[in-house]
């Protein structure tokens, strides 16, 4: 898909251990990663809805932005992030229009995962 000028078009992360981010990422969502290297791993739209990747590092990692994915049943996704080793930072809560919940990648990431209001 050719990309829109002024739309979000990738997102790159930090990480410590691309072995475990690519173990987590494909157990709690399903993503496939391509290997760049020792120290960069690309996920693709296919399986993120972007394309993005993360980079090894050795520094503190410290998350300025909150990624938000989407997910179609939010209790689901909630097991699929514990049980790839995810921590929950913050349960779900209701928000206008949806529901999501927060977590802690192995790397110290925070992300959200929603879904809309069930009707």
């Amino acid at each position: 898909m050719k990309p829109i000028s002024n739309t979000i078009n990738y997102i790159e992360f930090k990480a410590h251990n691309l072995e475990a981010i690519k173990a987590f990422y494909g157990k709690a969502f399903g993503w496939k990663f391509t290997d760049y290297g020792e120290n960069y791993i690309a996920f693709s739209q296919a399986e993120s809805g972007l394309d993005g990747g993360f980079e090894k590092t050795e520094e503190a990692i410290v998350n300025g932005v909150l990624v938000v994915l989407y997910h179609k049943n939010l209790i689901k996704a909630k097991q699929n992030v514990i049980a790839a080793g995810g921590k929950i930072k913050v349960d779900i809560f209701s928000f206008p229009g949806g529901s999501r919940f927060q977590f802690i990648d192995p790397s110290g990431n925070e992300l959200a995962v929603w879904m809309h209001d069930q009707a």
